[in-house]
């Protein structure tokens, strides 16, 4: 990505905020509950309103029976996530707790909502509205990659083309919240295919989530066309010519518009290492016909730079979900196998016959002879792990270790052991546990320790 290549703010203001964002455009945008009414009639998915806040006395004689066990306190026209706060509970004595940890108490809530209405949130300083919405609850992909807050896409449209896209991850920084400013995580996503390619906080390029340590590249996001569909038709929605749809995948409800944003920033070319005015100068004067015309152009036009931009950037080679893997066995015995590449599972693993085949015969014996205890319950499953390697690790020459293990098949005592494999052309010697899959289809499952120089395209075998 070329610097002289970039959107700047002027040019963004010049070029496509004013011609094609209309005041009125911009008026509804910052009015987050104009904006829910005008998308609800439109008949696009918006978060519950719970409750409204005009002035002081509405606060006192609001009814919190009303309100669910969580939800969200936002400004009415507020700015870059400011002033919101997540709440988890509130107690029966008024008090609340917020998602990150940390508790309010009723006169420190009543305080906030005051600053809200004197204007303290909201863009142009002048008296703001209360409200409170519905807490979404993040698709289950997303919690079990990302567990801190909910997760937001950014999608950038342009005449009902989704242009450039990224995930914001919250974080431990950003109180829960998926803001950038505040310190969360801005994530580029290969338009054509919703993998997740690079990441950036605080304008400093990461590789994992700063809290839990996860590989962030790679990351399919669940129900892609529909986030894509939902931001354009927003947009036709709306007015905006230039919008910034930011949309929530919930658990229940899918795709779920959260806001409109009529001044969309431009980190989101960072995350994406790539223009933005080059993608906006493409499709400028295409007709198009329908939301999901404009999907299928963004598509068509947007696609595939996971590949050519990611591996020449970042040196990283893209993969599909299913990959040839050469496995060089204890005696040099070469076996060539596919198998499942999944992000989703934390090592790599073998089916016992593919480990008899690789000169492993006497460790799956040895093991197979130990009496592994039931785990009831998840709390005690680190304590029996170490139990069973104090007693047998060493015993027995390709032994690594003993691992327990949680899958969608449920949990799993295994041995692990030490193999070099090739896969894509690189070379690895990788710890990889051995269990009886004769009945998948895959003799071999790439886990996510094993990806790093990887990343991974869903559909391309």
């Amino acid at each position: 990505m070329r610097i002289q290549d970039v959107l700047g703010m002027n040019a963004r203001n010049l070029l496509y905020i004013r011609p094609y964002n209309p005041r009125k455009a911009i008026r509804l945008a910052d009015d987050k509950l104009a904006t829910k009414e005008m998308l609800t009639r439109a008949g696009i998915p918006v978060p519950k309103t719970y409750g409204v806040i005009r002035e002081p006395k509405d606060l006192e004689g609001f009814k919190w029976g009303k309100l669910p066990k969580s939800f969200v306190l936002k400004p009415n026209h507020g700015l870059g996530g400011e002033g919101i706060i997540v709440f988890k509970r509130r107690f029966k004595n008024g008090n609340f707790l917020k998602v990150d940890g940390s508790k309010m108490s009723a006169r420190e809530f009543k305080t906030h909502v005051n600053d809200i209405l004197d204007g303290r949130y909201s863009l142009s300083g002048v008296p703001d509205i209360a409200f409170f919405e519905e807490k979404l609850a993040a698709h289950k992909l997303l919690t079990l990659y990302f567990p801190s807050g909910v997760p937001d896409v950014r999608v950038i449209v342009y005449n009902s083309v989704p242009v450039m896209a990224e995930m914001r991850l919250p974080t431990n920084a950003s109180q829960g919240k998926a803001n950038l400013h505040l310190g969360g995580v801005g994530v580029g996503i290969d338009v054509a295919t919703g993998v997740t390619t690079t990441a950036v906080m605080r304008g400093r390029v990461i590789e994992e989530t700063p809290d839990a340590g996860i590989k962030i590249a790679g990351f399919q996001i669940p129900k892609w066309d529909e986030v894509l569909k939902i931001a354009v038709e927003a947009q036709r929605a709306s007015g905006i010519g230039y919008l910034g749809a930011d949309v929530v995948i919930d658990q229940k409800k899918g795709p779920i518009i959260l806001e409109l944003n009529a001044r969309a920033g431009l980190a989101i070319q960072i995350a994406n290492l790539a223009p933005l005015r080059y993608r906006l100068d493409r499709i400028e004067r295409l007709k198009v016909k329908s939301a999901e015309h404009g999907v299928q152009i963004a598509k068509n036009l947007f696609g595939g730079e996971i590949e050519t931009e990611i591996e020449g950037i970042s040196g990283k080679r893209v993969i599909g979900t299913v990959e040839k893997v050469k496995l060089i066995g204890k005696t040099g015995k070469e076996i060539e196998v596919e198998a499942k590449v999944d992000t989703g599972a934390a090592s790599s693993s073998i089916d016992e016959e593919l480990a008899k085949a690789l000169g492993l015969k006497e460790l799956i014996e040895f093991f197979n002879q130990i009496e592994l205890p039931e785990i009831k319950n998840r709390n005690y499953a680190r304590k029996i792990e170490q139990q069973l390697n104090r007693k047998y690790k060493g015993k027995q020459k390709d032994l690594v270790d003993i691992i327990v293990v949680y899958s969608s098949h449920g949990v799993s005592i295994r041995p692990r052991t030490k193999l070099t494999f090739e896969l894509s052309g690189v070379k690895k010697i990788s710890k990889i546990s051995i269990i009886q899959r004769g009945e998948l289809k895959y003799p071999m499952i790439v886990g996510k320790k094993d990806l790093r120089k990887f990343l991974v395209e869903p559909g391309r075998k």
